[in-house]
């Protein structure tokens, strides 16, 4: 089956053809660093993480840039707020956002360009598009003719007429029309600024990407991603920018995730509703986070609230435990784990990974690919019933786990997870050492177990565990 993708600007699922066979390019659009990231955020971050790692897993080269906006209105606020500057504020929250990336198991992109490093790009990028006339400076301040594009309301489907009283924009009699865009904005007194053919001044938002896009994967890219939320303004003004520019699509496919609600609530700033990603990362394990990222189609909406949560952890522990017990059923099995699994277990497994493909291949259903997991683990089981089970076998039902998880990544597979075997081993041992009065040792035990993530419980029915 060959892959599909959902293409925003056709609103239909097409075949995914790089324009170079065995590469591709994707630029997804990152945060303005101007606070830590919050929970809508991450969900991008995740997302586009295993659409990059699956196209890699395939034999792919990826070439994969996620950019930081570094200046910007915001940026400007908070360095006045903290009594710091702009480059300082960004560098502050750069380092936070790796650190919420390595968190939550997030490898780097290809490059991470910021917007400052790349100004002589922008400002001929702006230059080029004076020339062509689809630009005009006012009072220090370059805008876009928006109504110069033909094409402008293609990729959010909507037409220029009917936008004008939605899109964001200040009231500015220095523009030819209300909806032209700001590509260059004159500095105020006391702002950060660079200098240009049109004065001292800044980048508007949407140049940005375009430019950066353009320098770091060419004139078209074969994947451009982001959130909904991004579809219209930004990605629409990037399109008319780059194409009035090129002549060339600027991105052959459009991805855009959905939005997160909290507790069935919009998340927003009035609502004082937001979930940073740090505080998320203290709360939760890195693979519950991916798991409840992943558990919904990336093109709808997803809900976050603390039940999810723990049913994701609950539904991770299933298929960790599952690979635990065959990685430890493994280690004292008989024969080669290099040899030929037998027939029986070579078709389950191969039948496991081909529903598993066709999920990831049908626009990357991850919460079906999930479920291919769960098939897994279900099977793995059944064969781990059996009083022997020849090494081989093993290893063809651990390797299957780890292609799948390998893309995924919601299960930790470097954790050495206490087998359950072991845990009631541990749990009689304790309740024995308390018959004893070893209290030093029932302790110890007790410590060991908590410190693994088991939760002692006592009931009428005697000692119980589980896992937090």
């Amino acid at each position: 089956m060959a892959l599909q993708i959902y293409n925003t600007l056709t609103r239909m699922k097409e075949t995914f053809t790089a324009q170079e066979p065995g590469k591709v390019s994707m630029y997804v659009c990152g945060p303005t660093v101007y606070d830590y990231i919050h929970i809508g955020n991450a969900r991008p971050m995740i997302f586009f993480d295993v659409v990059r790692t699956y196209f890699e897993q395939q034999g792919n080269q990826v070439n994969y840039v996620v950019n930081f906006t570094d200046v910007d209105d915001k940026m400007i606020r908070k360095a006045e707020q903290t009594g710091t500057t702009v480059p300082e504020v960004a560098d502050r929250f750069i380092s936070a956002y790796f650190e919420d990336l390595d968190g939550l198991g997030i490898p780097r992109a290809t490059m991470n360009p910021r917007v400052t490093e790349n100004m002589d790009d922008i400002i001929e990028f702006i230059r080029e598009l004076i020339d062509r006339d689809f630009a005009y400076e006012n009072g220090g301040d370059v805008f876009y003719r928006t109504r110069k594009f033909d094409d402008y309301g293609k990729l959010s489907q909507q037409k220029l007429d009917e936008l004008q009283f939605g899109i964001r924009i200040e009231v500015d009699q220095r523009k030819e029309n209300p909806e032209d865009f700001v590509l260059w904005k004159a500095a105020k007194p006391g702002e950060i600024y660079w200098e240009s053919p049109w004065g001292n001044g800044r980048p508007g938002w949407h140049i940005e990407c375009s430019a950066m896009a353009r320098r770091y994967l060419g004139d078209t890219l074969d994947i451009h991603g982001g959130g909904q939320d991004l579809q219209f303004p930004h990605h629409e003004c990037e399109v008319a920018q780059s194409e009035a520019l090129t002549g060339k699509p600027l991105a052959n496919y459009w991805m855009h995730n959905g939005y997160i609600r909290i507790n069935n609530e919009k998340m927003s700033k009035s609502l004082g509703n937001g979930v940073l990603v740090k505080d998320l990362r203290a709360q939760y394990t890195k693979e519950a986070v991916r798991y409840f990222m992943l558990s919904t189609h990336y093109r709808n909406p997803l809900n976050f609230s603390d039940e999810v949560m723990d049913q994701a952890q609950n539904s991770i522990d299933r298929i960790a435990n599952a690979a635990g017990n065959v990685r430890h059923r493994l280690e004292t099995a008989v024969g080669a784990p290099g040899g030929k699994a037998g027939t029986e277990v070579d078709a389950k497994m191969d039948d496991v990974l081909a529903e598993f493909h066709s999920k990831m291949q049908d626009d990357f259903n991850t919460p079906d690919a999930i479920t291919a997991m769960f098939q897994w683990a279900t099977e793995a089981n059944h064969i781990l019933q059996k009083a022997s089970v020849p090494a081989e076998d093993l290893q063809k039902v651990l390797s299957a786990f780890e292609e799948m998880n390998g893309v995924l990544r919601i299960v930790d597979s470097s954790a050495e997870e206490l087998l359950d075997e072991e845990i009631e081993r541990l749990i009689a041992e304790r309740v024995e050492a308390r018959s004893n009065k070893d209290w030093a040792r029932a302790d110890e035990i007790r410590d060991r177990l908590s410190a693994e993530g088991i939760l002692l419980e006592d009931t009428a029915q005697g000692m119980r565990w589980r896992r937090k």
